[in-house]
């Protein structure tokens, strides 16, 4: 898989494999950090190394992730690096599966947890990282086809910026956390 291809995901294992939180989690460090270690996610992550172990596993065996045999120094340094850069599904592809309505539930509690995250730990960061933080909700209507349309833009805007390596300006880059919905709804 290409460093930089998007995964659709159509196997309900996968997608419960990658919709637990920690394991959710473990992909977002491997992504932002590269590869790591089951002790080095297991610092990042606040977890004990073992039950980082069995995780790194269970996405292993979804080809979420794979050993990254090369880094190792030794033969019992283990270290992993995330599968592809990005993962897709939508929930049409799993036609009344519980696991997808799990799924769904679980990344809208992760999204709403990252803002939460945000609103306690925001007094640490300095101004201008208040003023560039932003929400932002609004009404429209629009046709299957518009909706679709504002998708593309959106998910092409997003990935020229995550795609892109980091410039080499001076400038401070932080881990930020982009999340868009638009569903259909009444007021």
């Amino acid at each position: 898989m290409a460093d930089r291809e998007v995964r659709e995901i159509h196997d309900s294992k996968v997608l419960a494999a990658m919709s637990h939180p920690l394991r959710r989690r473990l992909l977002d460090v491997l992504r932002l950090d590269g590869p790591c270690t089951a002790s080095v996610l297991a610092e990042r992550t606040g977890q004990a190394v073992g039950n980082i172990s069995h995780h790194l596993k269970v996405l292993a065996a979804s080809d979420l992730v794979e050993e990254a045999p090369e880094l190792a120094r030794d033969r019992r340094e283990r270290w992993w690096r995330r599968v592809g850069y990005a993962v897709s599904w939508s929930p049409s592809d799993f036609p009344d599966d519980p696991v997808a309505a799990a799924a769904e539930s679980l990344a809208l509690e992760r999204q709403v947890s990252m803002a939460r995250q945000w609103f306690a730990e925001r007094e640490t960061y300095p101004e201008e990282w208040h003023r560039a933080a932003f929400a932002t909700d609004s009404w429209m209507k629009l046709s299957v086809a518009e909706l679709a349309e504002i998708e593309g833009r959106i998910q092409a805007l997003v990935r020229e910026y995550s795609d892109r390596e980091e410039p080499d300006d001076g400038q401070e880059r932080r881990p930020v956390f982009f999340s868009t919905r638009a569903v259909p709804a009444r007021p």
